[in-house]
């Protein structure tokens, strides 16, 4: 098997590029849907009471605006929850990974905004980065509603992309049309099913 992570920033196209995968059969592991699973685990509820204190949990439930707000701009803060989260994270991602494997999928798709930030992209086999224009980024935020204070301070959060571009195995540029998107992926299709093929050829040797 394969795995392929594809990343970006926010407003570059990364979720949209992996639900076109998952359109084509392509099976595709939401690392922001894996977080919001571990968060409903009762032994994460103990632990982000205990390190960040009382009304963190309600009813049963983080309380996800007040953890965000509390995490968000504070390294420190963010690390201790990561410290809490993340491990978890890692250990759904591989068993899904691995009952993906045990059915005879070949390629799986890792969708994760932080796969740079977290250093996850080192233990997958190749790295997508879907990128744009800053500009094109901010007009886009900007239609989602989003204030520009917001913007900036959401993007200045992750490593930027012209980083990401170096260090990624493959680069998609989604600067134009959802059909312009569409043919780009059909091109990084026809990449993925290389990288397959060679994987293949390599553990029969």
């Amino acid at each position: 098997m394969i795995t392929i992570g594809i990343t970006g920033i926010i407003g570059s196209g990364k979720s949209t590029t992996s639900q076109a995968f998952a359109k084509k059969g392509i099976p595709v592991v939401d690392l922001d849907a894996v977080a919001k699973q571990v968060l409903t685990l009762k032994v994460v509820h103990e632990d982000i009471e205990r390190e960040f204190g009382p009304g963190f949990v309600d009813n049963g439930s983080v309380v996800i605006e007040k953890l965000r707000d509390t995490v968000f701009g504070d390294k420190d803060k963010l690390r201790k929850l990561e410290a809490i989260t993340h491990p978890r994270i890692l250990e759904h991602l591989w068993q899904a990974i691995r009952n993906l494997e045990n059915t005879g999928r070949k390629i799986v798709i890792v969708d994760g905004p932080l796969l740079f930030e977290t250093g996850l992209y080192k233990e997958l086999d190749k790295t997508v980065v879907v990128t744009a224009d800053m500009d094109i980024i901010r007009q886009r935020l900007k239609i989602r509603g989003m204030e520009a204070p917001d913007i900036e301070k959401r993007i200045s959060q992750q490593i930027p992309l012209g980083e990401k571009e170096k260090v990624a195995d493959y680069v998609l540029l989604n600067n134009g049309t959802r059909d312009d998107l569409d043919r780009e992926i059909d091109k990084l299709m026809e990449r993925i099913n290389e990288w397959e093929v060679r994987t293949q050829c390599t553990s029969m040797t």
